[in-house]
């Protein structure tokens, strides 16, 4: 009798199917291949210029390339998710990147690093705005602020492998090859998730109506239609604005350890390549721990308090000054396992802001999510180019005023902490200005 009543529970169509945690496992899959390819990168600067014959602001302009691209392209990628869907958009921009970061290991000089680095951003800029977008239509309000901070740690632990992993390989295979390996397991995934996913949950064959109805029960329209984006309502909202920066702020910071905390500490420190990449691992650690929590809470804020905007604000600006204060601890700490340990704990406290920030960002850009996400998201290419070319003309700099070593290198990280100090300013300006609202106040 137990055993009919429970076969008929889960054949019963209005007890939710689970479809969208294995959609949850996808986006986990692309947002970790995302950072591995990228921060691969990181871990190769050193051999490559050994190679190459490259210096470090030469090494700088290939950063900036890959910026530069993903910034330009963020937004007409999300557009395209919105227009054409994020199943087609995804897979194509998937096995895009995956071919470039493959073409990273045949460069034979700066001028062909350059044109593959910023073809490979090309592809990636596409990500995070039809991930977003794919979160909005296949979860529940309720779970949406988990899903992203689950999704954002999985790419977090792409980075903590990629620095072990690729330092491991380029050891072993040479750093050519390295990207060769790599560039095949995004293809791997883009074939996968083209059989399995379907732009509308209603569509999909695991999803039953309990589930469609738990998924709906957020708000979100049955029918996506395409609409043109009042960008002109767009570049006036407060809240669109604040966010915007807010993510410049946070890329200029990350970007620092995403491209050169390997070759800080094998300049500043003396660390080999090995090594470097395990402490590497250790900070992103961090914020891997820092995307799970703040996605915890992203949930919660809205249960415990009785205005979560303002709660997400609080939050934001005692994380990014917890980070500032972690940052200025560390850089001074002589032992490289406790400057990782207090570096770690500086990316924790500003990733657990992430979270939240999508929470905001989804809603604030109402219908248009892939535009505007990518808008936000993809301004933040101004930080990270901004952060790339920094490192590379700081350090060329402090080495012809004749310093060396840490001398040369951490006096830059009090800089660093005072944008973290920007951002906490920043989250505290925001306010929730629905885009609808705001643009029919001003018809």
């Amino acid at each position: 009798m137990t055993m009919n009543a429970s076969q008929g529970e889960a054949t019963d169509p209005m007890v939710p199917s689970r479809a969208r945690y294995t959609l949850a496992v996808w986006l986990c899959g692309l947002t970790a291949i995302l950072y591995l390819d990228r921060i691969c990168m990181s871990q190769a600067i050193v051999p490559i210029q050994k190679e190459l014959g490259l210096s470090t602001v030469h090494m700088s302009y290939v950063a900036m390339a890959f910026t530069l691209a993903y910034g330009l392209f963020e937004i007409p990628t999300g557009r395209m998710g919105d227009k054409y869907g994020s199943r087609k958009i995804l897979t194509r921009v998937v096995l895009w990147w995956s071919l470039f970061t493959a073409l990273t290991g045949v460069c034979s000089g700066l001028g062909s690093l350059i044109v593959i680095r910023f073809l490979f951003g090309v592809g990636e800029a596409g990500a995070f705005p039809n991930a977003a977008r794919v979160i909005s239509r296949w979860f529940p309000g309720t779970e949406r602020g988990r899903v992203q901070g689950i999704m954002l740690a999985a790419a977090q632990l792409g980075g903590v492998v990629a620095p072990i992993g690729a330092a491991s390989m380029i050891e072993i295979m040479g750093w050519r090859w390295t990207f060769a390996v790599f560039g095949l397991i995004g293809v791997i995934w883009a074939g996968g998730f083209w059989w399995w996913f379907r732009d509308d949950p209603a569509d999909h064959a695991s999803v039953n109506a309990g589930e469609l109805n738990l998924i709906r029960s957020g708000g979100m329209s049955e029918t996506f239609i395409h609409q043109p984006v009042p960008w002109g309502t767009v570049f006036s909202n407060r809240g669109i604005i604040v966010l915007t920066l807010i993510m410049v702020f946070g890329a200029f910071y990350t970007y620092l350890f995403y491209t050169w905390f390997p070759k800080y500490l094998s300049e500043a420190r003396g660390i080999d390549n090995i090594t470097s990449g395990i402490l590497s691992s250790i900070v992103l650690a961090g914020s891997a721990a820092g995307m799970l929590l703040g996605g915890w809470l992203a949930d919660k804020i809205p249960l415990w308090f009785n205005h979560p905007v303002n709660s997400r604000r609080y939050l934001g600006s005692i994380c990014y000054l917890i980070s500032a204060v972690c940052l200025i601890v560390g850089i001074r700490c002589d032992n490289v396992w406790l400057l990782s340990f207090f570096l770690g704990a500086s990316f924790c406290a500003m990733h657990v802001t992430l979270p939240n920030w999508w929470s905001v960002a989804i809603p604030q850009s109402g219908i248009h999510v892939g535009a505007l996400v990518g808008l936000m998201n993809g301004m933040g290419f101004i930080g990270a180019m901004s952060s790339q070319w920094f490192v590379g003309f700081f350090a060329n700099w402090r080495m012809q005023a004749g310093f060396t070593g840490r001398a040369q290198w951490d006096p830059m990280f009090d800089i660093y902490a005072g944008v973290l100090l920007m951002g906490a300013v920043a989250w505290w300006c925001y306010r929730f200005v629905p885009l609808e609202k705001a643009s029919s106040s001003s018809a």
